[in-house]
């Protein structure tokens, strides 16, 4: 059942019960449903109750919110929106507070979002290190640079705000279908790093001009068709809460986020059997062959892993809340998804060797000062030298040798 029907059916009963019971005598607020919980009619001064709503992302359902009734008979208006408000605050657990994870995945983001930026203007100013790899790495990076901006918006701007989650605003809705584009980018630019290795590694005879050219094209394009289905989805069903839940992905968003992961898992074996196949082709039997060998493979694995997404294989399902170890899947999922862009941009950016050679010969042009007074006496003695050997040459009887 979504959103819409549920409305529809609760507002329904809420009207019934509202009806079907005798108003308080006097001033009185009338009973209202708004959307998330159904309010009794009201006396003036008094402050009615109801319980939280269970469908609501972190909210406890044996717990009560609150709405009060004006003295003049009204629901109380929120001095921001102008509409009448419900105080829904009061349905969270300090225990199930949230806001340490959150903390953990802003911290994250902010940093792994400054370490992007300064890789994406690294490889933008030294342009002798444009190829297709450093292409796909610029695009990887501005993804994962987009989404993280995203997500840092989002927590400050709906999360950090009951009223804006209340009063589902057209833009948090945008905000959201935007973010949900910029995740999805994630994933096919971690597939794309996965065909261009792969593709390279295995076809040797391949223009990389047009697979940069497809890859630009799926990167981009491919999650577009699913995150506007998921907009109109959700726009139809008349979502509330920013479109913000905590449930299973809908369809049209968890098809790409699965194939691109498992194709780049198919990748990622594939590369490591030919990495090791030619590892043993290149001669050298031995007893520490084999060691040497599977060492290669093990280090190209954990270098690979966080640039094709192969760590949310370790967090598919989300545990429930009552589970034990909930908090220590939250703080892990927090710790490896905010922190995947620091991680891509220190392995193939800070420490490339191509990158780090273009930074070392630019420090050396930067601080390389000639000494004025050397170079002054060198010129000088050349000059001297050339003047004493014309001299020499036109002097009476140069060349012999005087006793």
């Amino acid at each position: 059942m979504d959103d819409q029907e549920r409305i529809e059916r609760e507002g329904l009963a809420c009207e019934l019960v509202n009806n079907s019971t005798e108003p308080p005598a006097g001033v009185f607020c009338p009973g209202t449903f708004d959307t998330w919980a159904c309010w009794p009619h009201t006396r003036a001064g008094e402050t009615a109750s109801a319980p939280c709503p269970a469908f609501v992302p972190g909210f406890s359902p044996e717990l009560f919110a609150h709405k009060e009734c004006m003295a003049n008979g009204s629901w109380w208006l929120h001095p921001d929106t102008g509409r009448p408000w419900s105080n829904y605050t009061t349905c969270v657990k300090p225990e199930d507070d949230m806001t340490s994870i959150i903390a953990v995945f802003e911290a994250g983001y902010s940093i792994s979002l400054v370490a992007l930026l300064l890789s994406l203007g690294i490889l933008f100013y030294f342009r002798s290190l444009r190829c297709a790899r450093i292409t796909v790495h610029m695009n990887l990076f501005a993804s994962f640079a987009l989404n993280n901006a995203l997500w840092l918006a989002w927590y400050g701007f709906v999360v950090a705000s009951a009223d804006t989650v209340a009063a589902n605003p057209a833009w948090c809705r945008a905000l959201n279908a935007t973010l949900q584009y910029a995740l999805l980018t994630n994933y096919t630019w971690m597939l794309c790093e996965g065909v261009y290795l792969h593709t390279v590694l295995v076809s040797a005879f391949v223009s990389e001009r047009r697979l940069l050219r497809a890859l630009l094209a799926v990167g981009w394009l491919l999650p577009l068709p699913s995150a506007i289905v998921n907009a109109w989805r959700r726009t139809a069903a008349g979502d509330e809460i920013c479109w913000a839940d905590e449930g299973a992905p809908p369809l049209e968003l968890a098809v790409i986020v699965c194939v691109a992961v498992l194709l780049n898992l198919a990748f990622l074996c594939n590369i490591v059997r030919v990495l090791c196949t030619k590892l043993r082709a290149g001669g050298g039997a031995g007893p520490s062959r084999p060691s040497a060998t599977a060492l290669h493979a093990l280090r190209a694995t954990c270098l690979l892993a966080p640039l094709l997404g192969l760590q949310y294989l370790l967090t598919p399902f989300r545990p429930q809340r009552t589970a034990s170890w909930y908090l220590l899947y939250e703080y892990s999922a927090a710790l490896t998804t905010s922190l995947q862009g620091l991680c891509v941009a220190i392995l193939y950016c800070f420490c490339n060797g191509e990158v780090l050679a273009q930074l070392r010969r630019r420090w050396r042009v930067l601080t390389f000062r000639p000494r004025a007074n050397s170079t002054t006496n060198t010129t000088v003695s050349v000059h001297c030298l050339g003047r004493l050997q014309f001299v020499r040459s036109a002097a009476p009887g140069a060349g012999e040798e005087k006793v």
